[in-house]
């Protein structure tokens, strides 16, 4: 499979957080601006589980604001559509047959830009529908 889960994830938390800017959720932080709230997905490793069938990808999510508390309440939601609205789910061509955390939210304040961040990690299994 030749699948990025980045081109099928940004759309489905797109459609899950309809309160956020339209770019609010990303696969990189090209164009983001300090201060802009930002879910950033990025993909981190993974695997090829069955053969040609199924990929396993392992993706993290940060989320960047100018409040603690709204960048960790956002991340724990992110989770929560990934963990429990994903699996199942047709999207952009393939079917999501589970999603596993590796690694709950936790502060990642950045160095450069000062703003607050919260990230964790999920592992999505899928398969080209």
């Amino acid at each position: 499979m030749r699948r990025d889960p980045i081109a099928f994830l940004v759309p489905f938390l797109r459609s899950r957080f309809p309160e956020l800017p339209p770019l609010a959720v990303t696969g990189d932080l090209v164009g983001r601006e300090r201060g802009d709230l930002t879910v950033c997905l990025s993909h981190s490793g993974g695997y090829r589980a069955v053969r040609h069938r199924m990929d396993r990808a392992d993706v993290e999510y940060e989320v960047y604001a100018q409040d603690r508390e709204a960048a960790t309440d956002l991340a724990y939601r992110v989770r929560e559509a990934l963990l429990e609205d994903l699996p199942g789910q047709a999207v952009s061509g393939v079917l999501v047959l589970d999603v596993a955390d590796i690694d709950t939210p936790k502060y990642l304040p950045d160095s450069t830009s000062r703003e607050h961040c919260y990230g964790g990690e999920v592992a999505v299994s899928y398969i080209e529908e």
